[in-house]
C-alpha cells in the first residue's frame, strides 16, 4: 500500500515544488496604449470628417469599446498636450484634463511642454479633476495582472524588478541613448512608422495631435519583455463617440462662445472690407456664380455643429477675421460672413476708390485654410474647377 501511494506523494511534491515556478515563467501580454503631441488638438476640424481622423470623443470610445480586448492595459499620455496660456488656449486645457480623468489615464506628462504655460493652473485643474498627472521628475506605479510597472518623467528613476516605462519630450535621436527604460513614450512629435530600437529599450512618439492611438504589446516571460509588436489605431468617423467626453468639448464649445460676447457689442467702424454686396453692382455674373458654391455656406456649416463663435474655425469661414474692418460677429458684421470675394483677392475699398488690380489668385491663397490637417484630400486644379468663375 505504501508503494501505491509514492506517484500520488511524488506528484503532490512536484506540484509544490514546481507549479509556482511555472505560473510565474508563463508568457503573458502587457498593452502601453499611448498619446503625446496633441497640442490642443481636442478633436479635427469637421471640414472633411470622412478623411480626418482624431479626437478625443473618438478616443475615448474606442478604447471603452475595446476595454476587454485591450486588457490588461496601461494608459499613458507623454505630454505636450497644451497649446498655450490664452483664455482659449486655458478652456482646452481644462476640456482636455477633464477627458483624460473620463479615459481613466493612468499617466499624462501634463507638465512636459514647449510653451508657456501657468504650472499653477494645470495643477489647479489636476486636483479639480482627479486626472491621473504625473509631476515632472516623478514617479508612480502601476500594477496589471500582477505585472508591476513602473511610469515616470524622469530619466533617472528606472526601478529594478519592474516594468519601466518613461514619457519624455525629448527627441528620439537623443533618448536612444538614455538607458535602464523598457519603454519610453515621447512627445516631441515626430511622425514614426513605428518603434524605435535602441538596445533594450523600445522608443515610441505620439502620433501628432492624437490623430492615431498608439498600441505597443509587450510579450513577457518572468516579468521582462521578450518581444513586441505595435500598430496605430485609426480614430476615425466609424469610431463611436464617447457621450461623456462629447459633452465635455460641447461645454468647451459654450465657453468659447462666451469670450466672443464683448465682441458682439464693438461698434462697426468702416475698414478695408466691404463685403460681397458692394461686389455686386460691377461684378454682378461673378457674384452669381458664387453663390451655387460652398464657399457661399461657409458660416452655415460651423452654425451647425456649434462651432460657428470658435475663432479658430471662424477664421476660414468668413472675410477678415481678426484683422481691422473684418468680420467680428455675425451680430456686428453679418455682411462679412461666408467666404467671400475680398476672402480670395484681398480688401476692396482701395479697389472701389480706383478700381485698380486687386490679388491675383494662387495656390499659396488657398493653402491659408486648406491646410493638411484641414482639407487633407485638396486638390488646386480640382477644388478651383469648384469656384471659377
Amino acid at each position: 500500500m505504501f508503494r501505491r501511494a509514492l506517484p500520488a506523494v511524488a506528484l503532490i511534491v512536484f506540484s509544490i515544488l514546481f507549479f509556482p515556478y511555472a505560473s510565474h515563467a508563463r508568457e503573458s501580454v502587457l498593452n502601453i496604449l499611448y498619446t503625446g503631441a496633441m497640442r490642443g488638438e481636442l478633436e479635427p476640424c469637421g471640414c472633411s470628417p470622412e478623411t480626418q481622423s482624431g479626437g478625443l470623443a473618438r478616443l475615448s470610445g474606442y478604447i471603452s469599446a475595446n476595454k476587454a480586448a485591450l486588457t490588461p492595459y496601461v494608459l499613458v499620455d507623454a505630454g505636450n498636450s497644451f497649446e498655450g496660456d490664452k483664455p482659449q488656449a486655458r478652456l482646452k486645457s481644462e476640456a482636455l484634463v477633464r477627458s483624460f480623468a473620463v479615459m481613466g489615464y493612468d499617466a499624462a506628462a501634463l507638465h512636459i511642454s514647449k510653451t508657456d504655460i501657468d504650472d499653477a493652473f494645470i495643477t489647479g485643474l489636476v486636483a479639480q479633476h482627479k486626472a491621473g498627472a504625473l509631476p515632472q521628475g516623478k514617479s508612480m506605479k502601476a500594477v496589471r495582472d500582477g505585472l508591476k510597472i513602473n511610469i515616470s518623467s524622469d530619466e533617472k528613476l528606472a526601478k529594478k524588478g519592474m516594468i519601466n516605462v518613461l514619457l519624455s519630450g525629448r527627441t528620439v535621436a537623443v533618448l536612444k541613448d538614455v538607458k535602464g527604460w523598457d519603454v519610453i513614450v515621447t512627445s516631441s512629435g515626430e511622425e514614426l512608422e513605428g518603434p524605435v530600437q535602441a538596445g533594450k529599450t523600445i522608443i515610441v512618439s505620439g502620433f501628432p495631435k492624437g490623430q492615431k492611438l498608439g498600441v505597443l504589446s509587450l510579450r513577457l516571460k518572468d516579468g521582462r519583455v521578450t518581444g513586441s509588436t505595435h500598430r496605430w489605431q485609426p480614430l476615425m468617423k466609424d469610431v463611436a463617440e464617447d457621450p461623456e467626453v462629447r459633452s465635455i468639448l460641447k461645454d468647451y464649445d459654450q465657453k468659447v462662445a462666451a469670450l466672443l460676447k464683448e465682441e458682439e457689442l464693438k461698434p462697426v467702424i468702416g475698414g478695408q472690407y466691404l463685403g460681397a454686396e458692394s461686389c455686386v453692382e460691377c461684378h454682378q455674373s461673378f457674384a452669381e456664380s458664387w453663390k451655387t458654391t460652398k464657399h457661399a455656406g461657409a458660416f452655415a456649416t460651423l452654425e451647425r455643429v456649434g462651432k460657428s463663435k470658435d475663432p479658430e474655425c471662424v477664421k476660414c469661414h468668413v472675410v477678415g477675421f481678426g484683422e481691422e474692418g473684418g468680420f467680428l460677429s455675425l451680430k456686428a458684421t453679418p455682411g462679412l460672413a461666408n467666404v467671400q470675394c475680398e476672402s480670395c483677392h484681398g480688401p476692396g475699398r482701395e479697389h472701389a476708390a480706383d478700381f485698380g488690380p486687386m490679388r491675383p489668385v494662387g495656390m499659396d491663397v488657398c493653402l491659408k485654410c486648406h491646410t493638411p490637417e484641414n482639407s487633407p484630400l485638396f486638390n488646386y486644379q480640382e477644388y478651383y474647377e469648384k469656384i471659377k468663375h
